[in-house]
């Protein structure tokens, strides 16, 4: 049996819409320990890596492990019902389906059936990335869209007491450079001096799928290799990483 409520709908919403960008089916694996989800997107380019330990739920019940597999855009229909205040509640049922609850004076109940699905846990990329650096995600996704007018790829440059990105096409080019010490900058700390190129759709569209159930994001990455994300989806320790495969075309 697994039971679970959150007090707000504000990181369903989060997870329901990150795995969206990626799969039409989704498989949670439920322990005593926590939820977690990962799945790689059918070009192998993006991944999307979901920890959401039982001690960041307001209640958390699992007596034995439990797999599941849903529809990703029915269940964001169904969470797309939440209200602010939701409370939301999503347990097992005996008759392959999940009975979501949806209270704050006004209750709902809903049951979604479940799937069978034959495709495992992605494995999760060992990496040895030499920059990592923070920053706001308003902040990001306005460095995204600045970079998009003119290119669909974001190269990515760090420096010890900067981070520039940056992109060019038969349009033009842009350039947008942070330095460690300004106030867009949260964090920067560089092992060694790093280039790479990602593909800026992949990366709008998962940020601005987070919405306002996070406000910052920590970004690592090396020279040609994948870029790792992080973001908390509260304080407690939700937090789901996403990692994008490098553009090498320079």
């Amino acid at each position: 049996m697994l039971f679970t409520k959150t007090s707000t709908a504000v990181e369903w919403k989060a997870v329901a819409s990150a795995i969206k960008t990626l799969v039409e089916e989704a498989t949670f694996e439920a322990s005593s320990e926590s939820l977690i989800f990962r799945a790689m997107d059918p070009s192998h380019i993006a991944l999307v890596d979901l920890n959401w330990p039982n001690s960041a739920f307001e209640r958390y019940e699992c007596d034995k492990p439990f797999k599941f597999s849903i529809r990703v855009e029915d269940f964001v229909k169904l969470i797309g019902r939440t209200d602010a205040k939701d409370s939301v509640e999503l347990s097992s049922t005996e008759e392959d389906a999940l009975l979501l609850r949806l209270m704050n004076g006004y209750k709902r109940e809903f049951k979604i059936h479940l799937i069978e699905s034959t495709s495992g846990t992605a494995p999760l990329p060992k990496l040895e990335l030499d920059t990592r650096f923070s920053m706001s995600k308003s902040v990001f996704e306005k460095v995204l869209a600045d970079i998009s007018v003119v290119a669909d790829q974001v190269a990515i440059s760090a420096l010890k007491e900067s981070v520039s990105f940056g992109g060019k096409s038969d349009v033009g080019a842009a350039t947008i450079t942070l330095d460690k010490n300004g106030a867009d900058i949260l964090s920067l700390d560089v092992k060694q001096e790093a280039k790479s190129s990602y593909n800026i759709d992949y990366l709008m569209s998962i940020s601005k799928a987070l919405g306002s159930a996070v406000e910052t994001v920590v970004l690592e990455f090396s020279s040609k290799k994948p870029l790792r994300l992080e973001w908390k989806l509260n304080e407690q320790g939700a937090m789901i990483r996403y990692f994008l495969a490098p553009r090498i075309s320079e």
